[in-house]
């Protein structure tokens, strides 16, 4: 007892504990962090690539079945003529002044069209999702206007309008404004419940709730409305141009009238080729914004 008193005690319990672990080198700490990085991301083109592939080859298919219809003898070739005709053909036209005139007439209405629907279709989108006595009064009349055709409008837009540039932005707005309300609703009503609760609790109240809450987490609905409005306002345009054509102004849907009057079949499908284009062209920025805001609002992987 003695003995174990008179101990040092710096030898029990020593000032300063031993390394548990050597110092690791700069190269040692490297190595993990390499390890815990995120993967690289797959290089640009590869990906391009991958997402071009698929829609070549459904354009080589679709030509392919065109070509075996023409070689079926199902119509004359003076009807329905072969692709490469068709392309060459197209080929002329894209070096005729006449053309890009009708091209640019065309967009111009689309684009008008399509915006002032976005700005009405907007206004009773908000106004309907606001005040829910308006809600339950014209929800099913909104449906309702958008399952109707477009070109259903048109005898009342000659009526108004007589056969002029406003009778073919009327069916046009009337087509895509219904499609935007539609969808900017689809979006409100899909908003979690738990962001509208979280921000009243951080004093969002009325306009300011809709302004920096619901609106923002509606925005991909609403930009689904959009693409889908744009569709129905191509489409009544389409229409709209075919029926009611304005003689002094050369648009696509007057060329087609006119190819089709003199049974020029080559042009009709050349220039049913550029209508598809743009309308694909449209709907493909369409959804690469879409793809972009779900991505960033953590909708995507």
């Amino acid at each position: 007892m003695g003995r174990m008193g008179a101990e040092d005690p710096s030898r029990a319990f020593p000032t300063e504990p031993p390394p548990l672990i050597e110092p690791l080198a700069a190269a040692e700490l490297a190595a993990p962090a390499e390890t815990l990085a995120e993967p690289s991301q797959p290089r640009q083109p590869g990906r391009f690539l991958s997402w071009l592939w698929p829609k070549l080859a459904a354009v080589a298919l679709g030509l392919g079945i065109w070509q075996v219809v023409v070689w079926s003898g199902w119509k004359p070739d003076y009807v329905l003529p072969g692709p490469l005709p068709v392309f060459q053909r197209l080929a002329q036209d894209l070096g005729q002044a006449d053309f890009y005139t009708g091209v640019a007439v065309t967009m111009r209405r689309a684009l008008t069209g399509y915006a002032i629907a976005v700005v009405i279709g907007s206004a009773v989108g908000l106004l309907v999702a606001r005040v829910p006595i308006v809600r339950k009064a014209v929800g099913h009349a909104i449906l309702g206007l958008q399952s109707m055709p477009s070109i259903a409008w048109f005898p009342l837009a000659i009526l108004l309008f007589q056969l002029s540039e406003g009778a073919i932005l009327f069916v046009v707005i009337l087509g895509a404004a219904p499609a935007v309300t539609v969808g900017l609703l689809s979006g409100v009503d899909h908003v979690q419940p738990l962001l509208v609760r979280v921000g009243r609790v951080m004093g969002a109240r009325g306009l300011g709730l809709y302004r920096y809450v619901i609106l923002p987490a509606a925005l991909p609905g609403f930009v689904s409305g959009l693409k889908q409005g744009w569709a129905f306002a191509w489409r009544s345009l389409m229409a709209g141009e075919i029926i009611g054509v304005v003689s002094h102004v050369p648009s696509l849907g007057q060329q087609l009238q006119v190819a089709r009057d003199f049974a020029d079949a080559e042009q009709l499908l050349a220039l049913m080729i550029v209508i598809f284009v743009i309308g694909v062209v449209v709907d493909l920025a369409f959804g690469f914004a879409d793809r972009s805001i779900r991505r960033r609002w953590g909708l995507l992987a």
